[in-house]
């Protein structure tokens, strides 16, 4: 069976691009100038959408994150830290109990989980950002972080939202 593909009208998403562009300058990143310009863009785009991930414009605000933490990976790349490194997210070992077996991989919840603990903060502290019940699901890892709710949480802590996307 051959699939078809959906013809595009080119010529409206030529005149819709067009004016979107002239607004927006949506460009892979590049430099630093064009990094603060998306960054001044997903900030707007989490003012306007919020959490709503049914929000026409959260599907901008998905491509933006996902540009700036591309460029944040690969310009302001953090060399990566052994699970160690945290004695919140991994105890000293109790007695009898290898050293290995305290050590787990580190996880984008675990870095919510590390930043709440280390500021003395409980689920309902996040309210505002995160419904409780989504939070819970976040630090269970049963449920991800979107890119929205990545920059709320980003904005929240005062960190780049690119600590909340899995590498």
């Amino acid at each position: 069976m051959c699939a078809r593909h959906k013809q595009f009208d080119i010529q409206a998403i030529q005149a819709s691009w067009q004016a979107f562009d002239a607004k927006a300058h949506l460009r892979p990143i590049h430099n630093e100038k064009g990094y603060h310009r998306m960054v001044a863009l997903m900030n707007t785009l989490l003012d306007t959408a919020g959490d709503d991930e049914d929000h026409p414009l959260s599907g901008l605000l998905d491509l933006v994150g996902e540009m700036i933490s591309k460029y944040e990976q690969e310009h302001y790349a953090i060399e990566q830290a052994s699970p160690r490194a945290c004695p919140l997210l991994n105890p000293l070992p109790q007695a009898g109990e290898e050293a290995n077996e305290s050590l787990r991989e580190f996880h984008v919840n675990d870095a919510l989980r590390f930043l709440m603990e280390a500021r003395g903060l409980k689920q309902e502290d996040l309210s505002s950002i995160v419904p409780q019940s989504n939070l819970s699901a976040i630090l269970a890892g049963k449920r991800k972080i979107s890119a929205t709710m990545a920059g709320k949480l980003g904005k929240f802590f005062g960190i780049s939202p690119a600590v909340f996307v899995p590498v």
